[in-house]
């Protein structure tokens, strides 16, 4: 781990476990992204609290998927969050009065440490998308792209009370 290590340290309330020694699955990363935050203090705790222009870059073999991108004004984009915890189940986040469970949160410390972001799409130049709405850290390995369709993604009457329950 790096010199901000303590940056991920457990917080009072909250619990981990050991995960399974063997995986069950196995996935490609496709690229990276490039933003401008070195170590979690310094994120947005999501996209809508920045205006940085960040770089996706998608490595060459995956390039020709990027095929038509430009029809989308907004993505969505599935990262792994290399740098995150991953066997915390109960969490105290910064911003609450007590602990929550981790799949309550939308925090990057998980059993699988796969984070979302609805991202603007500001440009491509060949296998490179330049883009606004990111909240994680440079070099942060790249999973997936999708077209984020406001017809079929959006859920206007979703909520989240403070306890972290969801209501759809």
């Amino acid at each position: 781990m790096d010199a901000d290590s303590n940056d991920f340290a457990r917080r009072e309330g909250e619990e981990a476990i050991a995960l399974p020694e063997q995986a069950d699955a196995g996935v490609h990363f496709i690229g990276r992204i490039r933003t401008p935050w070195t170590i979690r203090g310094q994120c947005p705790k999501n996209g809508l609290q920045t205006d940085a222009a960040c770089t996706v870059e998608v490595d060459p073999v995956y390039a020709a998927g990027l095929r038509n991108v430009e029809g989308a004004s907004h993505l969505i984009l599935l990262y792994w969050m290399d740098r995150a915890e991953r066997g915390l189940l109960v969490q105290r986040p910064r911003h609450a009065n007590g602990s929550r469970g981790t799949f309550s949160l939308r925090s990057p410390a998980r059993p699988n440490p796969i984070a979302l972001s609805v991202v603007e799409l500001l440009g491509r130049d060949g296998a490179t998308l330049t883009v606004r709405g990111l909240d994680c850290l440079d070099g942060t390995p790249l999973l997936d792209i999708k077209p984020y369709y406001a017809t079929t993604d959006s859920r206007p009457g979703a909520t989240v009370d403070r306890a972290g329950t969801v209501r759809a």
